[in-house]
């Protein structure tokens, strides 16, 4: 996206890290990162396709939020100008406040700081937040398979069906997988990283994107429970909805991974038929 001599010689422009090292990381799917340190300090540089700019910098709005509430969130480095998105060829580009901290493997902990972030975040206000949701059932690229426009129209429709205004909204994470949940275990902290929107809608599709990767309810209880023990989401509200939310967080990966073979997208590493053929198999299991 970006070749190593321009990032270095931006860098050195925009933030005066005129020494730094860059290491490639390439951890996201739908942007390009670095591990960039200079004189001791570590932090992240990430860019994301020039149409996704202003989704970018409303999910770094998000994260200095967080951060300022002491929550590590991976806050962006102000450029000299004061900007917190530059442009390198027309390519969005922010350096990232580094998060120390390894990958989460504590179901309760994630229910605990998915809580913490959503409770924190009821108060930001964010007035040119995206609003939730973002899939069509009419889209070209659900024609992929047989079984994809259908799996998805329904779940779109259950979706529908639960009155989404009666739900408990807030600004959501969006992705809340393990790999976002970074525990600092010297200080005790537990971090959430990779903020790309800033966008508002029902807390319980972070509570079941947490809980899909997870691998479904069943194997969630603990993190369902110390979620709950937030209270930022009435407890009826999680036992009427939160098995309709799942089933359209499958829908959302499945028009994900649609779009991106029909596109022929391979940023970022993902396996895309791997990740169509998961949530094919977990519709076929629910009888779509």
């Amino acid at each position: 996206m970006i070749g190593d001599v321009r990032l270095r010689t931006r860098l050195a422009e925009a933030w005066g890290l005129t020494g730094a090292t860059v290491e490639v990381h390439n951890g996201g799917i739908n942007s390009a990162t670095w591990f960039v340190a200079d004189r001791g300090e570590r932090w992240v540089a990430k860019a994301v396709a020039p149409g996704a700019r202003r989704s970018f910098a409303g999910g770094l709005t998000v994260a200095t939020a967080l951060d300022a509430a002491g929550i590590p969130a991976g806050a962006p480095v102000p450029a000299r100008d004061g900007d917190l998105v530059v442009d390198v060829d027309g390519i969005p580009l922010a350096l990232l406040t580094w998060v120390d901290g390894e990958e989460a493997d504590d179901r309760r902990l994630i229910g605990t700081t998915l809580g913490r972030v959503h409770r924190t975040l009821r108060d930001v206000p964010m007035p040119d937040a995206e609003r939730f949701h973002w899939v069509d059932p009419r889209a070209d690229h659900l024609g992929l398979r047989p079984w994809v426009r259908p799996a998805v129209s329904a779940a779109v429709e259950a979706y529908d069906r639960l009155g989404p205004e009666t739900l408990t909204w807030g600004l959501l994470h969006t992705d809340p997988n393990p790999d976002a949940f970074r525990v600092d275990r010297a200080r005790g902290v537990c971090g959430v990283i990779d903020w790309s929107v800033a966008m508002t809608g029902p807390l319980l599709y972070d509570l079941a994107s947490a809980v899909m990767y997870a691998g479904g309810p069943e194997h969630a209880r603990d993190l369902i429970e110390s979620y709950h023990a937030e209270r930022v989401v009435p407890r009826a509200e999680v036992d009427r909805a939160l098995g309709t939310m799942l089933r359209f967080r499958w829908a959302v990966q499945a028009d994900y991974f649609a779009r991106r073979i029909a596109g022929d997208d391979l940023t970022g590493g993902a396996d895309n038929e791997r990740g169509l053929a998961d949530a094919g198999a977990w519709f076929s299991a629910f009888g779509r």
